[in-house]
């Protein structure tokens, strides 16, 4: 049966970023879902960051405020908005930052967006936001944490803080069946992950597993790393028959794949096309092969003109009713992939590696950013000493 699902091609929006901290120029055009690699300390989270700023300056600046935070100077509130320590990143003069033909400065910031949110932000470290099985609220955060990290924070606190808080997963409202599958299969294995009183009586978020009730510092690192963002997620999943929020246009995922088996980090990537389906726009940074090898594949699939079907097969899910749509759709996405690579001054240029090329003459595309240039050492060393021990 034909699906009447196909989506409509998003416009693609630029993000520039130039002479801020060590990002000298960092030029992004942002598709469906866009990836972004490069090393440790190359600044993804920064340019990420960068991207809710340009697009929900209002709200942010409405929430520092709130907590009694602000006080004009654009030193303090770079400081506020990507943590102590960076208030000298912004070089006024130097540095110049625009989200299309929209010019950001720290002067700007609140007249930006409606004071809604427009992009969720689900950060790296989340695990860390957790304390002693509950979220801290915005206000308990100190300038210290940046200001996305705060918000996701507080999304987590009011979440577990809900009436109906109770099981969060699996729930059957929230997620399609072959997703709360896929997820069970390859992070919680049968647990059931809700919020419970402890002996003191206090709620605190924990994973059943027949007659035991565990605290979340005994979970492993990939159910304390998932966790956070699959709640957070559910922000973007409403229990009606709405697809999306009417708000929020974007999503940006960092490093998704922390602590996790590439089973997981497969369901994860499975969750981002649902995101897609519902009509969301995706930016995710990673350090995972697995993130790269999916764009590559659905670019592929695009080029061959593949089925529906074969997405779901890449992903070992069943190509029921409910999947026909995402899978189709994924079919129609734009996907990009931008490298932040350091020059030999210490400065930080991106570069598009979109093509995934591995026969490209230039190293940022055939080695995927770097991301698969070890795996060819170690193959060619294996290759030179079967060559020499058979010469």
């Amino acid at each position: 049966m034909a699906s009447n699902t196909r989506s409509r091609k998003s416009k693609p929006v630029t993000l520039n970023i130039r002479n801020f901290a060590h990002l000298a120029e960092v030029s992004l055009t942002l598709g469906d879902l866009t990836v972004l690699v490069g090393p440790q300390g190359a600044g993804k989270s920064l340019a990420l960051q960068w991207l809710k700023v340009a697009m929900d300056g209002r709200q942010l600046v409405e929430a520092l405020r709130a907590a009694g935070h602000l006080n004009g100077r654009a030193d303090v509130l770079m400081d506020l908005i990507f943590g102590t320590g960076m208030g000298l990143a912004w070089r006024e003069g130097e540095t110049e930052v625009t989200l299309g033909a929209r010019k950001v400065t720290p002067k700007t910031l609140g007249r930006i967006g409606n004071g809604r949110e427009s992009l969720f932000y689900v950060p790296a470290h989340r695990s860390m936001l957790i304390s002693d099985g509950w979220a801290a609220p915005f206000q308990k955060l100190t300038a210290d944490t940046p200001v996305v990290a705060r918000i996701f924070s507080q999304n987590l606190f009011d979440r577990f803080s809900s009436k109906d808080a109770g099981t969060l997963f699996p729930v059957e409202k929230r997620l399609k069946k072959a997703l709360r599958d896929k997820i069970d299969d390859a992070v919680f294995h049968g647990g059931k992950v809700g919020i419970e009183e402890d002996s003191q009586h206090a709620r605190r978020l924990r994973l059943v597993h027949g007659d035991m009730h565990l605290p979340f510092m005994t979970w492993t690192a990939g159910q304390r790393e998932f966790t956070p963002l699959l709640l957070g997620l559910y922000h973007l999943l409403p229990p009606t028959s709405l697809r999306k929020r009417a708000e929020t246009d974007w999503v940006v995922l960092e490093e998704p794949e922390m602590g996790l088996h590439p089973q997981a980090i497969t369901a994860v990537l499975l969750l981002v096309l649902d995101l897609l389906w519902r009509g969301y726009r995706v930016a995710v940074s990673t350090h995972s092969p697995h993130v790269l090898t999916m764009l590559w594949m659905m670019n592929r699939l695009k080029e061959h003109g593949a089925s529906w079907q074969l997405v779901c097969e890449a992903f070992d899910v069943n190509p029921t009713q409910q999947m026909h749509p995402v899978a189709e759709s994924a079919l129609t996405k734009d996907y990009r992939a931008y490298l932040l690579e350091f020059d030999d001054a210490g400065k930080v240029h991106s570069k598009e590696i979109s093509a995934l090329d591995p026969s490209s003459e230039d190293e940022g595309v055939s080695g995927w950013g770097g991301l698969t240039e070890y795996s060819s050492r170690f193959g060619d060393a294996v290759r030179t000493a079967v060559n020499e021990d058979e010469a």
